[in-house]
Formats: C-alpha cells, sequence, structure tokens
C-alpha cells in the first residue's frame, strides 16, 4: 500500500495496492477498481516518473480506453505524434489499435481513471517501455 501521507495529498478516488501489471511500467505505480459495473474504470497512480510501456487495446470492433486526469501532471503520447501534456480535468479517448503509452512528469505524482471500453475480441498487448531518453525530452 503507498504511504498515507502521499494518498492524502493525491485526488479522493483510492489508490490501492502496488499495480498487478507493474513489470510493464518504469517506477512506482498503484492500481484500484473503482468498478466493474457497465464500464469497467480503475484509478492508476504513477510516482514522479514512472510511465507505462508503449502498448495497444486490440479490438475487431468499437475497444480501447479513455482516461479522466484526476491529480497531477502526466504526459499521453501515440506512436508517430508529439506528447501531451496531462492536467487534472483532461480526458484523453484512446481508439483501438492505437499503440501509446501515458505516465507522470519527472517532478509530480499523477492519478488517472482508466475506462476500458467494451469492444469484440479486445486484448491488451504490452511493448517495449518509453526510453529514458525520449522520458527525458519530454521536460
Amino acid at each position: 500500500m503507498i504511504d498515507e501521507r502521499i494518498g492524502q495529498e493525491l485526488s479522493p478516488f483510492p489508490v490501492g495496492d502496488v499495480n498487478p501489471v507493474a513489470q510493464y511500467f518504469s517506477g512506482e505505480t498503484y492500481f484500484c477498481m473503482i468498478s466493474d459495473e457497465q464500464v469497467p474504470t480503475a484509478n492508476v497512480t504513477f510516482a514522479p516518473g514512472c510511465r507505462n510501456n508503449w502498448h495497444v487495446h486490440h479490438a475487431t470492433k468499437d475497444g480501447g480506453q479513455e482516461l479522466i486526469v484526476v491529480y497531477g501532471h502526466g504526459w499521453y503520447q501515440e506512436e508517430g505524434k508529439p506528447a501531451r501534456e496531462l492536467f487534472p480535468g483532461d480526458v484523453v479517448n484512446i481508439p483501438a489499435n492505437v499503440k501509446h503509452w501515458h505516465g507522470a512528469a519527472a517532478d509530480s505524482w499523477f492519478q488517472h481513471l482508466a475506462l476500458e471500453i467494451e469492444g469484440e475480441d479486445a486484448w491488451n498487448e504490452w511493448l517495449e517501455p518509453v526510453s529514458d531518453e525520449d522520458y527525458a525530452k519530454l521536460g
């Protein structure tokens, strides 16, 4: 469980425990399932500098993911596009089959709600880490 003092500084959503897919993150990350009903929703917490690997939410129809930023400063990037800064209140709609990553800025804790959009034949593919060199260029 995350240090209670850190949890008090973040959003009102529960931080949870160590992320069950932490092996696909560069740094400290936590995960709490908020709801399994209608639209599965999780609160994902990233320590400063933590980001997930490049990955794809595959689906043959519909699918994808929506992120709603609830705390801190972070980044989102799709392959071949510039990274986008994220702040509380920002929403990112990620279509199925788009390679991307997201995570915290180097100097900020970061939380987002992750909503899994229902799709046919949906599955996640974890890919290579975001390089330290590319991440450092974000500032």
